[in-house]
């Protein structure tokens, strides 16, 4: 305030009452508040990072990240060439969000690695299937034949429950979706199970008699739906994937525009060209 009005207002609080005086103090200070900043609201986050596994997926999100362009956010897209990297980068704070896994795998990794992380939007489903070069049908693997699975635990027990749903093998009763090979408890053909990593299981399949494998690892490896002899069902399959975010900032404005940016018809056009109907949108 000026020297100037400093002089001036001795003045005029002769002329006013105690209580009109009042109501102009207060009247100043909520104009003051008014102008200052409000702390309570936090600046929206404008640009984010967000993890995914190399390959066809890298595709769709130049897509997804042209629709986020169009609504005011960026996404810098940052590849990883394993399944175990995406979450420790989440939970650091490295990223911001990570596409690539279903909530079996999550919650396994929450249980083991003690992450924060929730889900926040579906993205595709991809239904796992037995791949084989040597059979056309499930039916005419030998007994004793070498089948390959996935060793991580939500996809072992995901593979077990394909073989199972073809009668080759049975699982004890209860078991639930994290069976491991201890689980079997009837093995009439005496297949041999081999339990290998889910990036190689796939490139394994021409040394074995046949082999569970992720549909976005038999993909990578050359695997065609000509040489899948069985597959998961489709219905009420619980391994879709989705996008993730640190637990707290699920409602953050900039997640549902990162989901929406995903979830829509530009998006789902690309994600069909690249998946070539082995991947279905699922949302």
């Amino acid at each position: 305030m000026s020297k100037g009005n400093n002089t001036f207002i001795p003045s005029l609080s002769a002329t006013i009452n105690r209580r009109s005086g009042l109501a102009l103090l207060v009247a100043s200070a909520v104009a003051i508040v008014g102008l200052a900043p409000n702390p309570s609201f936090a600046e929206e986050k404008k640009a984010i990072k967000v993890g995914i596994i190399s390959g066809e997926d890298e595709d769709v999100w130049r897509v997804v990240t042209a629709q986020a362009a169009e609504k005011g956010l960026t996404i810098e897209t940052v590849v990883f060439n394993d399944y175990t990297q995406p979450n420790e980068a989440l939970e650091r704070g490295e990223i911001d969000a990570n596409a690539f896994q279903h909530q079996p795998y999550l919650n396994n990794q929450i249980k083991t690695q003690g992450y924060h992380i929730v889900r926040v939007g579906y993205t595709g489903v991809w239904p796992i299937g037995l791949y084989s070069k040597r059979y056309a049908k499930v039916a005419e693997l030998p007994e004793g034949a070498v089948i390959g699975v996935p060793n991580d635990p939500s996809n072992e027990g995901r593979a077990l429950r394909v073989l199972q749903n073809e009668g080759l093998i049975k699982l004890k009763d209860g078991t639930g979706i994290l069976a491991t090979t201890a689980d079997i408890s009837e093995n009439a053909k005496k297949v041999v199970i081999k339990e290998l990593d889910a990036g190689i299981v796939g490139r394994s399949v021409e040394d074995l008699d046949a082999a569970v494998v992720n549909t976005d690892w038999a993909l990578k490896s050359g695997l065609t739906p000509e040489n899948r002899i069985a597959q998961e069902p489709i219905a009420d399959n619980p391994y879709r994937n989705f996008i993730a975010v640190k637990a707290g900032n699920e409602n953050e404005p900039w997640v549902k525009t990162l989901v929406a940016s995903y979830q829509n018809e530009a998006v789902k056009a690309e994600f069909d060209k690249v998946y070539k109907g082995t991947g279905l949108s699922a949302y």
